[in-house]
């Protein structure tokens, strides 16, 4: 079988299947565009236009341009490879999923490291009292501290294209599990951020893992009759799949996690919100809501790199990627 670098950039033609997926893409973005929006600016989502009410006209414009704008490619490139589409698109999703590992690596190292310190009062020796108090407040750390890290992770996501970046992440935890076992029963000390940190890094691990997952057919299947089929029946039930259960299951869970300041994904990050123990633990509770989020979109886009794939297996096309049974353990 040929490699994913070996997979030649024209191909059969594809155009309903190449334009609904970009089209799915484009909603994605406008979804996501629209989110800042009508946060910022206190906009409604464009079901209002059907009220009457005109502030629902603007992110209706931005639906109409970014799926226009997605769907025009296809119809520019028609002959254009799904294999190829498929792997660009899979190329920049793992880049986004890059920059938030290392972004997550990074803040909980910070974060911390910054708990700590407050803990134990370590400024109050090297800082006046309201610069102090500026590392108790959840905002404060949040925009000075992870943000930037943030955009840290991103740069070096930029430069480490075949790393991944969760095994690190893996082996922090590792280290953050034995860290709280050593201090607890040999040193008898104990704070809530040490298990908030876990559990970041946890969250962060299992949600954001999922997309290459997908990628690497790892997700467990309830298998009766998939494993006899042929390639090309193979293509067309991951294809099907995809389309009825994934992609559905991935835009419901952003539509409702999405919908107003006040929802489950909205809320804690606009409030950035911390978990009970209040100071005495991480300030990262707002990113574990955010991880709900990133983890449907880049599950939305593997989707439609996998549907690309599976429509391509289904025709019968050259360049089928072979998984390693490992990975489809």
């Amino acid at each position: 079988m040929d490699t994913a670098d070996e997979i030649e950039r024209l191909g059969n033609p594809a155009p309903l299947v190449r334009g609904l997926g970009w089209a799915i893409l484009g909603a994605l973005a406008a979804l996501l565009v629209n989110n800042i929006l009508i946060l910022a600016f206190g906009l409604e989502g464009p079901m209002a236009l059907l009220a009457g009410r005109m502030d629902g006209l603007i992110p209706a414009i931005v639906y109409v341009l970014f799926i226009g704008a997605a769907i025009s490619y296809p119809l520019r490139s028609p002959d254009v490879a799904l294999r190829w589409d498929a792997r660009r698109i899979h190329g920049a999703n793992m880049f986004l999923l890059r920059g938030f590992f290392f972004a997550i690596l990074f803040i909980g190292i910070a974060d911390i490291t910054v708990a700590f310190m407050r803990v134990e009062k370590i400024f109050d020796l090297f800082l006046d009292r309201p610069t102090t108090l500026l590392f108790q407040r959840p905002d404060f750390v949040g925009l000075y501290i992870h943000f930037p890290l943030l955009i840290l992770g991103f740069v070096l996501a930029t430069f480490k294209r075949r790393a991944l970046g969760f095994h690190w992440l893996a082996l922090m935890i590792i280290s953050a599990e034995l860290l709280i076992v050593i201090t607890r029963f040999v040193f008898s000390y104990q704070q809530a951020f040490m298990d908030d940190l876990v559990r970041y890094w946890y969250s962060a691990l299992f949600l954001l893992a999922s997309a290459y997952t997908l990628y690497e057919e790892g997700h467990v299947r309830v298998d009766i009759f998939y494993t006899n089929f042929s390639l090309r029946k193979k293509g067309l039930f991951n294809a099907f799949g995809t389309m009825l259960l994934g992609i559905p299951t991935a835009a419901v869970i952003l539509m409702v996690g999405l919908d107003g300041k006040e929802s489950i994904m909205n809320g804690p990050v606009l409030n950035f919100e911390v978990t009970q123990t209040g100071g005495l633990g991480l300030y990262v509770k707002y990113e574990m809501a955010a991880f709900l989020g990133i983890f449907a979109a880049t599950m939305l886009i593997e989707f439609v790199s996998f549907f690309f794939e599976a429509v391509a297996d289904a025709r019968g096309e050259p360049g089928h990627r072979e998984v390693s049974s490992e990975a489809a353990a």
